[in-house]
């Protein structure tokens, strides 16, 4: 069995390795230095680590109290009880600017010692002809006795524990918190349900318990179950909160159910089986709480869900070993956590394992944020800020969680519609930030996006840019992005979905092309896009173009620039005649340190023109208006592109190379099945997503996005039709409740709604 460890960018992964082991360190996605520091008792314990340079990341280090502060206190207690002085920890540098994606380093171990794995980081440049933005370095770790039992190592702790508790496997404990202290729960194997009840400890003391409450909860956050994933607070039967959900490193857990119950058990043919209920029950007596046969609980890291006949079903939890979820306590509380002992279903994969419960003091703060895992085996990643949001947190407390990033749906003393009226009608800026960005470098860098992409790459000039889709082999659409090229090696993918590099370092080992490194660069370049018909005007006095770069006011429909910001001394940024509302517009790429001066350089001189900020919920007005796809509604990988609506990016006669998914689309094309139209409704009702379309009996269509068009005064939707019937002036109707009892006539359309010329954008 082999344990990986993974190295983020600019930080240190600290492993405790036994003679006779064995490690690696890779760069994963190559070009990325690391530093190797070892720390033993004997120097020797790993012979081929001798240090040839001075560990920067080690020398960097500053502890302090917030998350990453308490790690790098960590690292220096280590370096300190090994007598290391900070100042002169020393390394063995490994890779470089040329080592290959998956380039490794084996060392053998010849006795205990920890193993200190950097990775360095400096920001990448922006205007630099060659980009080479830090990432990750993977560890595999080989253990020389791997049938030893080793006890599983916790994640490391957030901040300073105020106190740590076991639960053992098939056991229940409660305990007490103040207001505002944080509650870590810690499934320690992974795929271990853990019940979580509290109560209002004041109330209790006067003999009154409120706990926890369903159908309040439920209610207050309009759902009658929560989707994947957790309410952001859970209230009793007063409507007060008791517990405020902060992280969720999982996304997917229960609907509220009871916690297992000697019912459950006896009704299934096991009667006297241990359960949650009574456990609970005995952990609480103590505090006063009566005992109940069953007891609501928050079931954290089970798994439910709803099947294609709306039945309510569970399977094996989402969760792995160290997946936590933390709560902050909303008022002294008593609380109670399980380790569910049930292993006749999959609802601990069989087999019940511990749960930890972790506190730690109120002063401390913790970012808000929601885990994802890029592929099945890799490490969570948490819901981040943009580099704009210290501006954008000061205009709105309103903010969604989209592909990893925290962006704002509407803002205090604007909403969704004056925003959208200021797009329109005189300038808007949004925070499109959490767009991913990837970094296509090398010789074989043309190739690959050729191979990729369905647009003919080899077309592409430096300083322009291309809409695209990058296709399956059967012609779905994995993602739409958009390509600049910024020199004959250099290319700048960006797209929507975080899986869209590793699908392309993946289609770079299938077609065997060595020479070409896919770095993602998302973190290294955060963007906002100014829009609207005085968009040109208000930039352009701001943006500095050098020689060999067009102004702004030059700049085309599909070009970029690469300038400065108000003079030739001013940041570095990059401007992109681009963007995703359907009128004259620009984005603005810049490095996240310099992202606050640019939002204030835009909203101060945007002031004259009437610049209004712009939410999540008013582009998708514009964008919709505009007939722009997103994932997930126009495409997905069971739609091509012609169904989606962006068939012009398939030039199926002009680009003679072959690409992903040509023959498909060469099949599809010729015998189209669906097509993307409008639909104009009849009254006031909205359609939405997934809605049935039907003529008479027969379903012709779904609804793939709608709104209600503030410039129209009237719905409209996007639908994927039968070719039959896209005709314009074809009327149908969109299904509610069960596509048949209620039905709204609707009336085909050509899209785009709004000036389908695209005259504004081009102007």
């Amino acid at each position: 069995m082999v344990e990986r460890f993974r190295v983020a960018p600019g930080s240190i992964t600290a492993l405790r390795v036994a003679g006779g082991d064995r490690f690696e360190v890779i760069d994963r996605h190559g070009r990325q230095p690391a530093e190797l520091t070892v720390l033993a008792a004997d120097p020797r314990a790993v012979p081929d680590a001798r240090p040839d340079t001075a560990a920067t990341v080690v020398r960097r280090l500053v502890a302090g109290p917030d998350e990453n502060g308490y790690a790098a206190g960590r690292i220096l207690t280590m370096l300190a009880g090994h007598h290391v002085d900070q100042r002169d920890a020393v390394a063995l540098r490994l890779f470089g600017d040329g080592s290959p994606a998956g380039a490794r380093a084996g060392f053998a171990v010849d006795d205990d010692a920890v193993v200190l794995v950097a990775a360095p980081a400096a920001p990448m440049c922006l205007s630099g002809s060659d980009p080479n933005p830090p990432s990750e370095v993977l560890v595999e770790v080989h253990r020389a006795e791997p049938s030893r039992p080793v006890a599983r190592e916790l994640p490391e702790a957030l901040a300073e524990p105020l106190w740590d508790m076991r639960i053992d496997a098939s056991t229940a404990s409660s305990y007490e918190v103040r207001a505002g202290q944080f509650v870590q729960i810690i499934d320690v194997d992974g795929r271990q349900c853990s019940d979580f009840l509290a109560f209002d400890a004041g109330a209790l003391g006067d003999g009154a318990e409120f706990g926890l409450d369903a159908t309040t909860t439920r209610t207050i956050g309009g759902a009658a179950y929560p989707q994947p994933g957790l309410f952001g607070k859970f209230y009793d039967s007063r409507a007060r909160p008791l517990v405020e959900v902060v992280r969720d490193t999982v996304g997917r857990h229960d609907t509220f159910a009871l916690a297992c119950t000697a019912k459950y058990y006896a009704d299934l043919g096991y009667p006297g089986h241990v359960n949650c209920t009574d456990n609970f029950n005995a952990s609480l007596a103590g505090f006063g709480v009566a005992a109940r046969r069953g007891w609501p609980a928050l079931n954290l890291f089970y798994n439910t869900a709803f099947d294609a006949q709306h039945q309510l079903i569970t399977d094996e939890p989402w969760s792995r070993a160290g997946d936590y979820v933390l709560l902050r306590a909303c008022t002294d509380l008593v609380c109670a956590s399980s380790a569910c002992p049930d292993d006749i279903d999959p609802a601990n994969g069989w087999t019940p394992t511990d749960i930890h419960v972790r506190v730690y003091d109120s002063t401390r703060r913790f970012s808000v944020a929601v885990g994802h895992r890029l592929t099945p085996d890799a490490e969570p990643v948490l819901t981040r800020s943009t580099a704009f949001a210290p501006r954008t947190e000061k205009l709105t407390g309103r903010f969604t969680e989209y592909r990893g990033y925290w962006l704002p749906t509407e803002f205090d003393n604007f909403g969704t519609h004056q925003e959208y009226w200021a797009c329109r009608e005189r300038v808007a800026v949004t925070d499109l930030s959490a767009l991913r960005k990837f970094e296509v470098l090398g010789p074989d860098a043309e190739a690959l996006l050729q191979t990729a992409l369905t647009r003919d790459i080899r077309r592409l000039a430096r300083g322009q840019v291309v809409y695209s889709a990058m296709c399956t082999d059967t012609g779905g659409v994995v993602d739409d992005c958009t390509v600049l090229r910024l020199g004959d090696n250099n290319f700048r993918f960006i797209g929507g979905d975080p899986h869209d590099g590793f699908w392309l370092r993946t289609q770079a080992e299938k077609s065997g092309l060595q020479q070409v490194w896919v770095k993602d660069s998302t973190d290294q370049m955060h963007n906002i896009a100014v829009q609207g018909p005085v968009s040109r005007d208000l930039l352009a006095a701001l943006v500095w173009s050098p020689p060999g770069e067009p102004a702004l006011r030059d700049l085309g429909w599909f070009r970029f620039l690469i300038g400065r910001l108000g003079g030739p001394d001013g940041l570095p940024l990059l401007v992109s005649r681009t963007g995703y509302t359907g009128e004259l517009g620009y984005e603005l790429w810049v490095h996240p340190d310099d992202a606050q001066t640019l939002w204030d350089a835009v909203w101060d001189a945007g002031e004259p023109y009437g610049l209004a900020p712009l939410g999540m919920d008013a582009l998708e007005l514009l964008r919709v208006e505009a007939a722009l796809v997103a994932a997930g509604h126009e495409f997905d990988d069971q739609t091509d592109p012609f169904e989606a609506g962006i068939g012009f990016t398939v030039p199926l006669k002009t680009k003679t190379d072959d690409f992903i998914g040509r023959s498909a689309l060469l099949e599809r094309k010729a015998h189209p099945q669906r097509t993307l139209v409008g639909l104009r409704l009849d009254g006031n009702e909205v359609a939405g997503h997934g809605d049935c379309v039907h003529i008479g009996r027969s379903q012709v269509g779904v609804v793939t996005s709608g709104v209600r068009s503030p410039l129209l005064g009237a719905s409209i939707a996007l639908c994927r039709m039968a070719v039959q019937h896209a005709e314009p002036g074809t009327r149908v109707e969109v299904g509610k409740l069960d596509g048949h009892l209620k039905r709204i006539g609707a009336t085909v359309t050509v899209i785009p709604f709004y000036d389908p010329d695209k005259s504004r954008p081009r102007a």
